[in-house]
């Protein structure tokens, strides 16, 4: 009878602990008769600290500027702007990566990651100088940027382009596209460039090939896009539609 009370004791204060604890466990009475056994401390300390290793993420060194830089895109979630990462932050500079192609997708606010959004807040949509009707594909050759403008407004949002590298430079200019294919062949680099929509000599839109982040690469004259990008500037172009570019890429 002694060894029960002693039991039932012992039961009432582990549960007191777990719930003490913050941890979504449930302890149950033993029935009659059976025997009781404490849960393993390793276990729970284990649960504790994934858990909390999983709410945030690493801070990295341009943690501030890119608070700042995202909460002036706008999109994101609000940000603190204090220079301190949290889990709402990480969250954030996690989805900004994903929607901009930036490896790994960790949250930690690296050189790219302070790059693309600097890139992306700084560029000025009405710099393009739209046609009032109609479409206008717009290229911000200076910052690597590209967007689309419906009737002299904005119809997509600034993302990221990569553009010719140095004795490759795009032209500035103003374009039409003239040929439009799903999947075009590269005879000269042999390789296929995706949602082609060329506007200048051998030069168009297209799917990148490669990491598009990479800023020691370039493309040969062509202006190449994320995936998503590039699809969705394949599902609005159309032969005849207007192309600007301006600007410079710095290094050309």
């Amino acid at each position: 009878m002694k060894s029960s009370r002693v039991a039932a004791r012992l039961t009432g204060v582990v549960m007191a602990a777990l719930v003490g604890g913050g941890l979504a466990a449930v302890v149950t009475a033993p029935a009659a008769g059976a025997a009781v056994r404490t849960p393993a401390a390793k276990p729970v300390a284990t649960t504790v600290v994934t858990k909390a290793a999983a709410a945030s993420c690493a801070t990295g060194k341009y943690q501030k500027n890119v608070e700042w830089w995202l909460n002036k895109i706008g999109g994101y979630g609000k940000l603190s702007y204090d220079g301190k990462q949290s889990p709402s932050d990480c969250a954030a500079i996690k989805k900004f990566q994903q929607r901009f192609g930036i490896q790994p997708a960790q949250g930690l606010a690296g050189p790219t990651t302070f790059d693309v959004a600097k890139r992306l807040g700084s560029t000025n949509v009405a710099a393009c100088k739209p046609k009032k009707s109609g479409y206008t594909f717009c290229v911000d050759l200076t910052q690597q940027t590209s967007w689309i403008m419906k009737n002299g407004k904005k119809f997509t949002n600034p993302t990221v382009v990569r553009t010719g590298m140095k004795n490759y430079r795009t032209p500035s200019g103003t374009y039409k596209i003239n040929k439009r294919t799903k999947k075009e062949w590269s005879d000269p680099y042999e390789v296929w460039l995706p949602y082609w929509q060329r506007f200048q000599g051998g030069k168009g839109f297209h799917q990148t090939t490669t990491y598009i982040h990479d800023k020691w690469r370039g493309s040969h004259g062509c202006v190449n896009l994320l995936p998503q990008d590039a699809k969705a500037y394949w599902n609005v172009g159309k032969i005849g539609m207007t192309v600007k570019l301006f600007g410079r890429r710095p290094g050309t």
